[in-house]
């Protein structure tokens, strides 16, 4: 397995238990309990992805499979740890929510999450939003559409999709190399000189 090195905040979750709050030298993160096999791929065993933000930590491996480490907020607790034994191809962890692609599900191709929404891209390049639209992140008039608790089409044509995990916006990229963004626009994120002005 690879070596993965951790530096800077181990508040919540903890991931280090007699660590300081804050680390600044790179540590090596251990998994623990794993169940190897002699027989497997030692590519296999690698880490493909780490997803990350104030309350889980998720570490992808290349055999498909991933642990996830949740807050504790009792400093002299270890994380609970969660084991994911499912074909994962991708995570996401936003700042109030988490998402996990299976491979099973092959008519999504990508998956981004911002503070409270989450934004799928399928195969046929279609860009569907579920979460919260306070700010307009879904595309759609806030007033009109608070929240959605089922994907809602925002965008056809699509070839990419951008999130920060506590961001409440989201660029899309087209076939066409045309960025579009929507959501808040408070500090000018979208480039526009109007606060929460959508696009």
């Amino acid at each position: 397995m690879n070596d993965c090195l951790f530096f800077g905040s181990n508040n919540y979750p903890k991931l280090f238990k007699n660590e300081p709050e804050i680390i600044t030298k790179p540590i090596q993160i251990k998994f623990e309990n794993e169940n190897e096999n002699e027989n497997e791929n030692e590519n296999e065993k690698q880490i493909k992805q780490i997803s990350s933000s104030l309350f889980a930590t998720i570490f992808l491996f290349k055999n498909g499979k991933a642990i996830e480490y949740l807050n504790q907020r009792n400093s002299k607790q270890n994380p609970e740890k969660i084991q994911i034994e499912e074909n994962i191809q991708k995570v996401t962890v936003g700042v109030r929510n988490e998402a996990i692609l299976t491979k099973k599900e092959i008519i999504i191709q990508d998956i981004v999450s911002s503070e409270s929404s989450i934004y799928l891209l399928t195969s046929n390049q279609n860009v569907y939003g579920i979460g919260s639209n306070d700010y307009c992140q879904l595309g759609f008039d806030s007033k009109t559409l608070p929240k959605t608790e089922k994907p809602i089409l925002m965008m056809k044509n699509v070839s990419k999709i951008f999130s920060g995990n506590d961001s409440g916006h989201a660029f899309l990229l087209n076939s066409n190399q045309e960025l579009f963004g929507c959501g808040d626009n408070s500090s000018s994120q979208l480039g526009l000189g109007e606060s929460r002005k959508k696009k």
